[in-house]
């Protein structure tokens, strides 16, 4: 599972076993279980042990109500009351995601897209501003998280691995020093 988990670049926090301030309802649950089965005919083996097991967890979700259920509803209850999501109208082969991140201190962010890690330029100015990335296949717009300002707008160029910020080289015009031609 912890191979899989990486692979899916799910980040894997594990928490102290039989520590129930950090893992209160799981150990709470297990503290449930262990008393039913105590209170239930040993079973003779595994299948048995199966049965035992499939009991609790239909009584637990379709019979035992819960205090922390709106009503003491069961689970099955309160799960077959809220909405169920269902695939949207989008066709698959798009792909849309929003991201939050920081702009790193020399002024750039990294996008993987593909199986490759793109380095797009946003500029020195927004150094380590908060921001939200919204991508639509190639399409990235970059966004200020505090003010809502479009700080970026691109077409990923798939051929490239730094997409520049699009201005010429050096400082903006009018910040750098003026020289002036004397006159002959």
């Amino acid at each position: 599972m912890e191979h899989e988990l990486a692979r899916l670049r799910v980040r894997q926090k594990n928490g102290k076993p039989d520590h129930p301030q950090t893992q209160g309802k799981i150990e709470r649950f297990w503290q449930t279980l262990k008393k039913w089965l105590a209170a239930q005919p040993p079973p003779r083996d595994s299948a048995e042990l199966q049965a035992l097991l499939d009991a609790f967890a239909a009584c637990c979700n379709h019979r035992r109500p819960h205090r922390s259920l709106p009503h003491r509803q069961t689970p099955a209850t309160a799960c077959a009351a809220r909405p169920k999501a269902t695939p949207g109208t989008q066709p698959a082969e798009h792909h849309d995601r929003v991201r939050a991140d920081r702009v790193d201190a020399d002024g750039k962010l990294t996008l993987r897209y593909d199986g490759k890690l793109y380095h797009i330029g946003i500029g020195r100015a927004h150094a380590r501003t908060r921001i939200l990335m919204l991508v639509h296949d190639l399409h990235v717009r970059v966004i200020n998280a505090a003010t809502g300002e479009l700080i970026r707008e691109l077409t990923l160029d798939p051929a490239r691995n730094y997409q520049p910020t699009g201005r010429p080289p050096g400082p903006p015009p009018g910040t750098g020093r003026k020289t002036t031609n004397p006159e002959p």
